[in-house]
C-alpha cells in the first residue's frame, strides 16, 4: 500500500498540459459574474462502473469538476467514493469509462503519469525525514537543481504556514500539522488534480474544523481542482463548492451544498445530508393531502397526477409553529400538533411534536414505520416530526410539552412516492447523520 502511495503521489508532468489557469482567462467582453463566466472542465469522469468478484460496486458514474473547483464524493461505507477516488489516481481499473483529465484522456496511463496529487488519510510522511526532506523528496528524486528545490520548499513552507518547522521530524508535529506537510509535499509535484481520502479521519473534533477551514482557503488561493472523499455531512457542506451523493455504486444527486440540502432530489438524499421528516401523502388539486390534512403545493406538485401517491419532505428547522394559529406570510399550514418533548441543544431547541391525523392503522406486513391509510374508518393517530428552533426565536416565544399548535412549512420538497406508490398515508423519519 505504502508502494502505492508514493505511486500515485509522483505525477510526471513532462507530458501534463497546463491548467486553465494558467492559459488566457475569459473574454474580457463579457462580465465577469459568475453566471456569465463558465469555468473550464478540469476533470471529465465518464461512465465509471467496477465490480469486484461478481459484486457491483460502481455503476455508470459520471461527473466533472471545474477548474479550482473543490467537488466532495459524500456516502456512507460501501458508496463507492472510494472506489473512484483509486481509479482517478490510477490505482484501480474501471471496468468501463473513462477518465479525463484537463482534456487528455489518462484512463490507460500509469498513476506516476496522470498529474494527479492523492492526500491520504494517514498521510505517508517519511518518518525519519525532517518537514523539509518530506516537502522535497520528490524533487530530489527527479534531480531537480538545487536552486530549484530550495525556492519550492521556502514557497510551499509559508503556503502552508509550517516555516518555524521544516526542521522537525513528523513525530514532533500535530495531526494538524502533519496533514499540512503531506499537502505541501504533493504541492511541489505542481498536480493538476488532488484527491483527499478522507483527510480529517484520524484528528479530533476541533482541529477537522480548524484544519478544513484552513484547506479550503488554502485551496481557493492556489486554484487546482480538488476532490475529496468523506461521510461526514458537515464536513461536506463546508468544504464543498458541490457536494456528489453516493448510494451504492450510484450517483444519487450532485449540486451546491445549498441545492443538495435544501433541494434534495431523493429520499436517501434528503435523510442521508442532515435530519429530515417524510411524510407520505397524495396529489389532489394543485396540493399533498396527507390524512385530513393538506399543504398547498400547486408548482410542486406540477409534474404529478392527480391520485398520485408522493412523500413530503422538510428539515426540522423549515417547520413553523404557532400558538395563536396564525402563521406568518410565505408559511404554508400543514395541520396542528401536540408538542411532546422539547430538548435545550446549544445553539438551538429540539422538539418533537405529533401531529393530528384522521387514519386507521396498516396492515401487520407493511413494515415502513408510522405508515397509516385512509380509510371511512376514523381513527386519531398522531404522526411524530421533529422541529429545531434557533435560541433568538425560543426565547421569544416559549413553548410547553402539551401544547397544541398550528404548524406550518417555510420549505419542502415533493417526491414520488416508490415504495408506496399507490397508497394515502403519512411516514416520518428523523434521520441524523
Amino acid at each position: 500500500m505504502q508502494a502505492e502511495k508514493a505511486k500515485a503521489n509522483e505525477p510526471n508532468q513532462t507530458d501534463a498540459p497546463p491548467r486553465a489557469s494558467e492559459q488566457n482567462g475569459p473574454d474580457e467582453a463579457r462580465a465577469p459574474s459568475a453566471a456569465q463566466t463558465t469555468p473550464e472542465v478540469a476533470a471529465h469522469i465518464v461512465g465509471l462502473s467496477k465490480s469486484f468478484k461478481g459484486t457491483q460496486v460502481l455503476d455508470d458514474v459520471t461527473f466533472d469538476v471545474a477548474e479550482g473547483e473543490s467537488l466532495v464524493l459524500l456516502g456512507a461505507s460501501g458508496s463507492g467514493k472510494t472506489t473512484i477516488l483509486r481509479i482517478i489516481a490510477g490505482l484501480e481499473e474501471p471496468n468501463t469509462g473513462r477518465i479525463v483529465l484537463h482534456g487528455r484522456d489518462v484512463t490507460e496511463l500509469p498513476a506516476r503519469e496522470r498529474g494527479v496529487g492523492v492526500i491520504f488519510q494517514d498521510y505517508a510522511l517519511f518518518p525519519r525525514m525532517t518537514v523539509e526532506k518530506n516537502i522535497s523528496y520528490g524533487l530530489r528524486i527527479r534531480k531537480r537543481p538545487r536552486k530549484e528545490i530550495k525556492e519550492t520548499v521556502a514557497r510551499l513552507l509559508t503556503l502552508v504556514k509550517l516555516e518555524e518547522h521544516r526542521k522537525k521530524y513528523p513525530a514532533q508535529l500535530s495531526g494538524g500539522q502533519q496533514q499540512r506537510v503531506a499537502i505541501a509535499r504533493t504541492l511541489a509535484y505542481q498536480p493538476q488534480v488532488l484527491l483527499f481520502d478522507e483527510p480529517f479521519g484520524a484528528l479530533d473534533a476541533q482541529t477537522r474544523v480548524r484544519l478544513r477551514r484552513e484547506i479550503r482557503a488554502l485551496l481557493r488561493e492556489i486554484k487546482v481542482p480538488a476532490i475529496f472523499i468523506t461521510h461526514d455531512q458537515e464536513e461536506a457542506l463546508e468544504l464543498g463548492d458541490r457536494i456528489a451523493v453516493l448510494h451504492s455504486g450510484r450517483l444519487e444527486q450532485i449540486g451546491t451544498p445549498d441545492e443538495v440540502y435544501n433541494r434534495p432530489e431523493t429520499e436517501y438524499v434528503a435523510t442521508f445530508l442532515g435530519a429530515a421528516n417524510l411524510l407520505v401523502g397524495v396529489v389532489y388539486h394543485g396540493a399533498v393531502e396527507i390524512g385530513t390534512a393538506a399543504i398547498p403545493a400547486r408548482a410542486e406538485t406540477e409534474r404529478f397526477r392527480d391520485g398520485q401517491s408522493v412523500k413530503l419532505v422538510f428539515r426540522p428547522e423549515d417547520v413553523v409553529l404557532s400558538e395563536t394559529g396564525t402563521l406568518p406570510e410565505g408559511v404554508r399550514r400543514l395541520t396542528n400538533g401536540i408538542i411532546e418533548e422539547i430538548n435545550f441543544v446549544g445553539a438551538y431547541e429540539r422538539l418533537t411534536l405529533r401531529l393530528d391525523l384522521i387514519a386507521r392503522q396498516t396492515q401487520a406486513e407493511e413494515p415502513p414505520l408510522y405508515n397509516v391509510t385512509i380509510n371511512t374508518l376514523d381513527r386519531r393517530i398522531g404522526v411524530p416530526i421533529i422541529v429545531t428552533r434557533p435560541k433568538p426565536d425560543a426565547n421569544v416565544a416559549r413553548l410547553q410539552v402539551g401544547l397544541r399548535v398550528a404548524v406550518g412549512l417555510k420549505l419542502f420538497r415533493v417526491l414520488p412516492n416508490f415504495t408506496l406508490a399507490s397508497e394515502r398515508g403519512s411516514k416520518s423519519v428523523d434521520m441524523r447523520g
